[in-house]
């Protein structure tokens, strides 16, 4: 029974339709995916980028609010080889890193495979390729399953792939508008109203402050500890000022020194019920994953008691009301959940050793770009747009090297794309067709093996039991598969 299982897989594997990439797969056209196509452009190396949405950079075009900008300034989240435009301002809106990254795709003619949900995607031991499985996902067209072959695999889904959705008594009843932070864009339509905000990170803050600025009652929920920062400090960014002093002091004595300058400019936060943690800023960042929260007006809101800090809550009671840990209740009309998101990479990468169960890669900053048999993770360092541009550069360089030995070629600047994705079917001339033959080839032999296993079994008396039929089929189709390829082959040697 188990060779049947066995066998289903590799007629799934000539039923669905075959592209041999000559180069990466990168899964994944957010700013992570786009930096390491860019990075593989400038060594020569082709590739193809797999994108489950119709636009790059999905999550900034459809899951974030209007009035975003990026939180550090821009020297900090540009991508590798092409700067922010010198007239962008030191933290540009939403709208202009959009422009950004659709430029940047076009600078480095970067064009991803849109609606192509990546289903799963295992390492063939056999073959010593990655299966890449994908559904289209565009509403247009038919549903269309294709398998994308490669040696190298690039996880570049980030961090954020996925919403969390907090498992709170009664929400699913509350009779008031309840969304995650994914679906708000403005404060506009909630005038007048007394929205519970649920998270108090920067995305929970600053929404918070847009409610505020449209004349809502926001309620901000704080269950845990959380640092907070001004976004400058006489008029330097706060986080350049940090990553100037760990270049010289210990990393404690920055901590100390961030919270003191913190006290000066904000003064003592905790009165307001927003609790620090015990740990750094810093540190806690580089432990626990949580960035620090860098106020932008919040704070003044929240002294001048037009944001309420309210704590942990225990449930929701019937109707429109929210009960909180320390027994309160409130009258809301609607709630916002900026709760976050997370990894999706273990729902679809069948792989055990290089990433863990949370969807993050198990070796640390700054060991956790590279695994094994070709794999590959940008945009899981908790470090931002910067970190996700270093381990690009690193992934490019890696990549190139063994590319540019392989195939014997100098560096160019710019890089084919309509080279890298043959099917056999165009009959290009590349040594992955050799490779392909090679895999039919070993697994018509096993096909073989079995089917001669279970013709021992049938006397000549006896009728054929519905195993050896199975495999009596399948090794005809195995060899009119074999036909074809050989044909194919001899085409292939004979074309000028």
């Amino acid at each position: 029974m188990e060779n049947l299982f066995r066998l289903s897989d590799h007629e799934n594997f000539f039923s669905r339709p075959s592209i041999w990439i000559n180069g990466p797969v990168i899964v994944g056209a957010g700013p992570s995916g786009l930096a390491t196509a860019a990075c593989l452009r400038e060594q020569g190396v082709s590739f193809v980028v797999l994108e489950r949405a119709e636009c790059i950079a999905s999550l900034w075009q459809k899951r974030t609010y209007d009035r975003l900008k990026l939180h550090l300034p821009k020297q900090f989240c540009q991508l590798p080889k092409l700067p922010f435009p010198q007239d962008f301002p030191e933290y540009p809106t939403k709208k202009q890193f959009i422009n950004y990254l659709e430029s940047y795709a076009k600078h480095f003619e970067i064009n991803p495979q849109f609606n192509e949900c990546v289903q799963s995607a295992r390492y063939d031991e056999t073959s010593g390729l990655w299966r890449v499985k994908t559904v289209s996902t565009s509403a247009a067209s038919t549903r269309t399953e294709v398998e994308y072959i490669s040696r190298w695999l690039v996880v570049a889904t980030g961090e954020n792939a996925e919403c969390v959705m907090p498992d709170i008594e009664g929400l699913a009843e509350f009779e008031g508008d309840a969304m995650h932070v994914s679906e708000y864009k403005s404060g506009e339509k909630f005038g007048g109203k007394k929205v519970l905000v649920v998270g108090c990170g920067n995305s929970g803050m600053e929404i918070s402050l847009d409610l505020c600025n449209h004349n809502a009652s926001p309620s901000l929920v704080c269950r845990s500890s959380v640092h907070v920062l001004p976004r400058e400090i006489l008029g330097k960014s706060t986080f350049e000022l940090a990553v100037s002093m760990m270049k010289w002091l210990p990393l404690w004595l920055v901590d100390k020194l961030l919270l003191i300058l913190a006290w000066l400019v904000l003064g003592n936060i905790e009165k307001y019920g927003l609790k620090r943690p015990e740990v750094g800023p810093m540190k806690y960042k580089n432990t626990m994953g949580k960035t620090p929260v860098l106020d932008i007006g919040a704070l003044e809101k929240i002294r001048s008691g037009d944001i309420k800090v309210v704590p942990g809550i225990k449930r929701f009671l019937p109707g429109q009301v929210v009960e909180f840990v320390n027994g309160e209740k409130l009258d809301l009309d609607s709630v916002v959940l900026a709760t976050g998101y997370r990894s999706n990479v273990p729902s679809w990468l069948k792989e055990g050793e290089f990433f863990s169960k949370n969807g993050f890669p198990k070796s640390p900053f700054p060991n956790g770009w590279k695994g094994n048999s070709g794999l590959y993770a940008v945009g899981f360092t908790r470090r931002g747009l910067s970190g996700a541009s270093s381990d690009a550069v690193r992934i490019a360089q890696d990549i190139g090297q063994v590319w540019k030995v392989e195939t014997k070629q100098k560096k160019r600047t710019i890089a084919c794309h309509r080279r890298c994705i043959s099917q056999f079917k165009k009959h290009s001339k590349t040594p992955m067709l050799t490779i392909h033959l090679l895999v039919r080839f070993l697994q018509c032999i096993k096909v073989l093996t079995l089917y001669k296993h279970t013709k021992k079994e049938t006397t000549a008396d006896s009728e054929p039991s519905p195993k050896a039929q199975v495999f009596k089929m399948f090794w005809a189709f195995c060899r009119l598969r074999m036909m074809r390829l050989c044909l194919l082959v001899l085409k292939f040697h004979t074309l000028p």
